[in-house]
């Protein structure tokens, strides 16, 4: 032990959800920057975890055998490691009430007092990139609730995600008009004057506030410095012209059945890395949205989580959770199929996620979190088990901070960075 439309689906097997190839769109090639090839980081997070007998192998080390869930990927079984005995300490919580934590290990009401609250893995490695890509993280959901909070700023504030795809694409490539250009740099420029007048208020009062109050206020200027900085760096994009793209979005995407829609925020997420429009992206899972999402179960996502070890409930629920391993495995493949200008895949140069803030939902567990790492460049093909309560989970994002190119030796409650991936 170390410490659904017939039509619609037609759609997506003809295409097999292919990307075209896109050799204009290779950027840092055309700028004869091949050694300069960025570092990518995708967290998928699914809200109700994985059923720990199916996600867990029981050997550990590189000649593991695969369970059922972690069987939907095996083509790239030497590309990622499966890691067991990690998370964040948060048991008693109340299950549900800790997957907000997720990427961050610890809980938005026990963040006072971290000088950077509770940011999580990808907003701490989007001040990173900061304005080296037109969008510094992208956030996405695919439930119909409008999605949780994978993703929080340094100021303890939940980052949106966005279901909709048809925003989505056009944020990230169709292009923006003169006019509407104009209006953009107008209402950067009140909002920041706006953001001057409302600092300097607040600096006038932060003189007569006591300690509480006075946490309370520095919080907020946090806040609005987070806020100013994004509003200046989206400034600077608005006379750049968007990437251009073959790929195109099928009919009312956004109408879909659950199974339908998901593969198409994969492909999203392929291009935008790909387009280097962002390097960072998070992509939450929760509901399935009205009845059964296209799969074929008689209980919601949520009740059969609860399958209180019955074999029948379990069956029905692992349809869903190897659609999940399944589409990340499809991910890898598309991630695997592009060659950056280094000579190496974007697969080699993404660090892929997949995990949830739930142990076991049947249990409401927040313990032993399913962890999965791809890409990035790290010594892969094998399953780690760490010593329960020894190595918080926060030590993978801290390595895989390091390996982003962030400049630290810890991340929130971690005790370090994790062994067993060094290349």
């Amino acid at each position: 032990m170390i410490r659904s439309n017939l039509n619609r689906r037609a759609f997506l097997r003809g295409t097999g959800g292919a990307l075209v190839a896109l050799p204009h769109l290779n950027l840092l090639a055309e700028k004869g920057q091949a050694a300069a090839v960025p570092m990518r980081m995708v967290c998928v997070g699914t809200n109700f975890g994985f059923v720990p007998k199916l996600f867990f192998p029981k050997e550990t080390g590189h000649k593991y055998k695969a369970p059922e869930l972690i069987q939907q990927l095996q083509q790239h079984r030497q590309n990622f490691t499966i890691f067991s005995g990690l998370d964040h300490g948060t048991e008693g919580v109340g299950g549900h009430g800790g997957v907000h934590a997720f990427l961050s290990g610890i809980l938005s009401k026990n963040s006072r007092g971290f000088r950077e609250k509770n940011i999580t893995v990808d907003q701490k490695a989007a001040v990173h990139v900061g304005a080296a890509t037109r969008y510094p993280s992208m956030q996405m959901t695919a439930g119909s609730s409008g999605g949780s909070t994978l993703s929080w700023s340094a100021a303890g504030v939940a980052v949106p995600p966005i279901r909709d795809l048809r925003l989505l694409f056009a944020m990230l490539f169709e292009a923006t008009g003169p006019r509407q250009i104009s209006v953009l740099k107008k209402a950067h420029r009140q909002q920041v004057s706006i953001l001057d007048l409302v600092q300097s208020d607040a600096k006038s009062l932060k003189k007569r506030v006591g300690i509480e109050d006075f946490e309370k206020l520095d919080q907020y200027f946090t806040s609005i410095r987070s806020l100013e900085k994004r509003l200046i760096q989206s400034a600077t994009w608005l006379d750049q012209p968007k990437p251009k793209v073959s790929y195109q979005l099928p009919g009312e995407p956004d109408e879909m059945d659950f199974v339908d829609r998901v593969p198409l925020y994969y492909d999203l997420t392929v291009l935008a890395l790909q387009t280097d429009s962002t390097r960072v992206v998070t992509l939450e899972f929760s509901d399935l949205g009205p009845d059964s999402g296209g799969f074929p179960v008689s209980r919601s996502y949520h009740q059969l989580t609860h399958h209180g070890k019955v074999a029948g409930y379990i069956k029905e629920l692992s349809i869903i959770e190897r659609f999940h391993t399944k589409q990340f495995g499809r991910f890898l493949d598309k991630l695997a199929a592009v060659r950056e200008p280094n000579g190496r895949t974007l697969l080699d140069n993404t660090m892929a996620l997949l995990g949830s803030g739930m142990g076991n939902a049947s249990s409401h567990s927040n313990k032993n979190l399913p962890l999965l790492l791809a890409g990035g460049g790290f010594s892969h093909g094998q399953h780690l088990r760490f010593e329960p309560n020894r190595f918080p989970a926060a030590n993978l994002f801290a390595s895989m901070l390091q390996r982003f190119g962030v400049e630290t030796d810890s991340f929130n409650r971690s005790t370090g960075t994790l062994n067993g991936l060094e290349a």
